[in-house]
């Protein structure tokens, strides 16, 4: 058997590998780079290493020439539809046998400003035929990073959600369980995969608990929240993407209540607050 995980030098697609390797044999995971300068550390590893990129169809095909199983982690957004859609085209071309991919919460309700690129996808890769998983992740802590930092910088928790609730959950354990359904699923279409819902206001409490400081949480206005953000340094654009997503929260599009997670990895999440320990001690 034959396993490729994409965007293997991202944060996702680096922590599926090393699970990976733990669960079937090291010369049976193939890693999608770029280029073989990007690859390098990887190959160092013991990772077989294919060369290819989402906007490049022929690449793509010959990237997953042989491949059984694909863990397909998503682009960033801009040119996301089409980029997806020759991937799904290669994986057709040669033969995958089963694609997991890495969707939205709730992807085929949601209206979320991140939804239609997922909605797509998944619409594409069941016309496809392929059997597939949609692995509906709800939100990684690690994105909340830029509101985390600003607010251990200025002793002041920054945030435009209300009481939205969101299902946060590490990284390293979404990944986790892409890589047991990768190796393990056949039958499941759909996971929805989060965290225990919570708000902004009690994740401030849980970074106050982390880290022992005493922060003022303040829920604000749209545009203080913007400016919090561009006094950390993003600009204009990366702090609206921000807010968009904010907006999301607060209308509940990341409420999506599920124990899937917690059911595929076959243990508890980890706290709020230990996750918390964890990222701000790989900063």
């Amino acid at each position: 058997m034959h396993y490729l995980v994409t965007g293997a030098t991202g944060g996702f697609g680096g922590y599926a590998l090393e699970f990976l390797k733990k669960m079937v044999p090291q010369n049976e995971i193939y890693a999608l780079v770029r280029s073989e300068e990007k690859g390098e550390a990887l190959k160092e590893a013991g990772f077989n290493i294919r060369i290819g990129d989402y906007d490049d169809l022929d690449s793509m095909k010959e990237a997953l020439k042989g491949i059984d199983r694909l863990l397909f982690v998503s682009g960033v957004p801009g040119n996301r539809q089409a980029e997806h859609e020759n991937v799904v085209k290669a994986a057709q071309a040669a033969g995958v046998s089963y694609i997991a991919y890495t969707s939205f919460a709730d992807a085929d309700h949601s209206i979320s400003v991140l939804a239609p690129d997922h909605q797509f996808t998944e619409k594409t890769i069941k016309d496809s035929g392929i059997p597939h998983t949609f692995l509906r992740n709800n939100w990684y802590v690690e994105n909340e990073l830029p509101i985390i930092g600003q607010a251990l910088t200025t002793g002041q928790f920054v945030y435009a959600a209300g009481n939205g609730k969101t299902g946060w959950a590490l990284k390293r354990e979404y990944a986790e369980a892409a890589a047991k359904v990768l190796v393990e699923n056949d039958s499941l279409e759909i996971l929805e995969l989060s965290g225990h819902l919570t708000d902004y206001e009690e994740l401030a409490k849980a970074l106050e608990r982390a880290t022992g400081k005493e922060l003022e949480i303040i829920e604000a206005s749209d545009a203080a929240f913007v400016e919090n953000l561009k006094e950390a340094g993003f600009p204009q654009e990366a702090a609206d993407m921000f807010l968009a997503i904010q907006h999301d929260i607060k209308k509940g599009q990341l409420a999506v209540s599920s124990d899937d997670l917690e059911k595929v990895l076959e243990k508890p999440l980890v706290s709020l607050e230990a996750a918390l320990k964890e990222i701000l001690d790989q900063e």
